[in-house]
């Protein structure tokens, strides 16, 4: 029995060890092994190069929104959506082994996570400091061995940094979730037989009235929930827009290639980026409007 190549064992995420990313690497896939890639650009082409297997993709986070970039390279990546994983941030409050809480003047993480935790920063008076990501902070934090410097970031970070959890689930809201993406080099779409698929596209309409009506129209007369839609400037002139769209469904439904062929009509390109198994969290309550 031939050996796996080690690439075929890795996912790569963008990030330090110890990132949320890192952190749904384990929660999915516990056996590979995860490669930090410092860029989005270096997650893809890890991926794209045969360095991993597969990409973890954060892609929208409901306290946050939309991850900056991601809408304007998924296109461009040459890989292929197979599934989705939504993971629960839990922050937590890091230092120093044996530092008192009390000592901590500043507090260091990723812009998003300070924001996520403004109840906790306020009630500490600590300054707040931005740094690139969580986990990067963490690491920062570990390596200064500053009792007044503490971190806001994963439980997964404080093990990998040897830091002490002063605080976990700091966080303001409780519902805090991050959607994450996972990319392939090649396609592996669901048998339409085997349970709910989401469809990720991509398309531009014409510049004419009513386009984006007209466009979407397909998906409501023929019954097809769109759950996800996001628009973006690609020109210097700011006049085309491209969109970003999840739907109910599989491409072979006869639903769908209904709406596909209108689709066709009021739109100058489209694609679809994949068709993949729809997460169990979208059958809970959070997702569908629920406490």
């Amino acid at each position: 029995m031939t050996d796996v190549p080690p690439e075929d064992n890795r996912i790569a995420f963008q990030g330090e060890a110890g990132a949320y990313s890192n952190l749904a690497c384990r929660e999915v896939f516990p056996e590979m092994e995860a490669l930090p890639c410092t860029s989005f650009e270096d997650t893809f082409a890890a991926v794209r190069d045969g360095a991993a297997r597969l990409a973890m993709i954060p892609i929208d986070n409901s306290v946050a929104g939309r991850v900056a970039d991601i809408h304007h390279l998924m296109p461009k990546s040459g890989l292929h959506i197979i599934g989705e994983h939504f993971q629960r941030v839990e922050h937590c409050l890091l230092s120093v082994p044996g530092a008192d809480e009390g000592d901590l003047r500043e507090v260091h993480s990723h812009i998003h996570a300070l924001g996520q935790c403004r109840k906790l920063i306020a009630a500490l008076g600590v300054k707040p400091v931005v740094h690139t990501d969580t986990a990067g902070a963490a690491r920062d934090v570990a390596k200064w061995a500053d009792p007044t410097k503490g971190a806001i970031s994963s439980a997964l970070a404080a093990e990998k940094y040897g830091l002490e959890i002063k605080r976990t689930n700091i966080e303001d809201a409780e519902h805090n979730t991050t959607r994450f993406l996972i990319m392939s080099r090649e396609a592996s779409i669901p048998d339409p037989a085997a349970g709910p698929v989401v469809t990720s596209i991509v398309f531009k309409v014409r510049s004419v009235p009513a386009a984006l009506y007209k466009a979407l129209g397909g998906f409501a007369t023929n019954q097809v929930n769109i759950t996800k839609l996001e628009s973006y400037i690609i020109d210097g002139a700011f006049t085309v827009a491209q969109f970003y769209a999840d739907l109910d469904g599989h491409p072979d439904d006869q639903a769908m290639k209904f709406a596909f062929e209108e689709l066709d009509f009021f739109t100058t390109d489209w694609s679809t980026l994949g068709t993949y198994p729809a997460h169990p969290f979208r059958q809970g309550p959070a997702f569908n409007g629920g406490v």
